[in-house]
């Protein structure tokens, strides 16, 4: 258990057509950043309970920022960060940033 990186156009792809079987998160983080080294730190708190709903995807924005834009057109969302995006059945279902980011937030808004 643990995040799958994402680190091309692939494995974005991959990760929608998973979508149709499983719930999909998306976590976007830049390294750069407090409030999304928080974020990090709550989710990571949570991760076993995340991992029994979702799959989990980490996205290291500052490095691969191009993925960034496609994850944000590819599901209509508007781009932030930090950044969680919920992806079932192709499209975004849920997405949250920065100080409201945490396991029970994002399950307590998820079915």
């Amino acid at each position: 258990m643990g995040w799958n990186k994402i680190t091309d156009s692939a494995d974005v792809a991959a990760l929608k057509a998973a979508s149709t079987e499983r719930p999909q998160l998306i976590f976007k983080h830049s390294t750069r950043c407090g409030i999304s080294m928080g974020a990090l730190y709550r989710l990571e708190g949570g991760l076993e309970t995340l991992a029994e709903r979702f799959d989990l995807h980490f996205l290291d924005l500052l490095a691969h920022r191009p993925l960034s834009n496609q994850i944000a057109a590819d599901f209509s969302v508007v781009h932030a960060s930090p950044q969680v995006i919920v992806v079932e059945d192709g499209a975004a279902t849920f997405n949250a940033s920065h100080g409201v980011i945490s396991p029970e937030f994002i399950l307590s808004r998820t079915s």
